[in-house]
């Protein structure tokens, strides 16, 4: 249990049997009355941001959260399975959890998985990866200059907008957040 007075952005609070991640708080003295703290939650498991304010001083339920640095070791059936990185202990993930983040996965990559009593709550990737590209249809004479788009497959399946000048067997970086191409990576 915490106080109104210990929040902190990254806190993530147990609100009637539900996950909330406090995103921004502000402690405010009005003039007249009394101190109250008003907050952005953001559910852990949905998304879902709301605003709630609580009474100064009032307690309030934290959650434990434990975010560990994993490797994606490989996939079974529904699960996707994860290897902590000092422990090597291995951790079952369910597609649910996984989400889109799915479309940006190679085995061997490192991710960030949170887990509250043991159980996955979701896993959260770097900002950018690294993909190559299978598929794309080659790009005309001409169209090298700048501001034309076409579609390409990576070599997760996911398909993405690139350059005309993209070909074949390149290696892009994409940005995890929106799925942007954010350009070559020279090896």
């Amino acid at each position: 249990m915490a106080t109104t007075n210990d929040l902190k952005n990254g806190l993530v609070l147990n609100i009637d049997g539900q996950l909330w991640a406090v995103v921004e708080f502000q402690h405010v003295k009005p003039g007249k009355g009394p101190a109250f703290v008003r907050t952005k939650l953001k559910a852990v498991l949905s998304g879902k941001v709301v605003d709630k304010t609580f009474n100064a001083g009032v307690k309030v339920e934290t959650a434990n959260v434990d975010k560990r640095d994993m490797q994606y070791l490989y996939r079974d059936g529904d699960d996707w399975v994860f290897m902590d990185t000092q422990t090597y202990d291995q951790t079952h993930v369910s597609d649910d959890v996984v989400g889109d983040n799915a479309r940006w996965m190679l085995e061997g990559q490192n991710a960030i998985v949170a887990t509250h009593d043991a159980s996955p709550l979701y896993v959260e990737l770097p900002a950018s990866v690294e993909l190559m590209i299978t598929y794309t249809e080659p790009g005309l004479q001409g169209d090298r200059s700048t501001g034309g788009t076409k579609p390409a497959t990576l070599e997760t399946g996911a398909e993405i907008q690139v350059p005309l000048f993209i070909e074949n067997d390149t290696k892009v970086k994409v940005d995890t957040r929106d799925g942007s191409y954010l350009g070559r990576v020279n090896e």
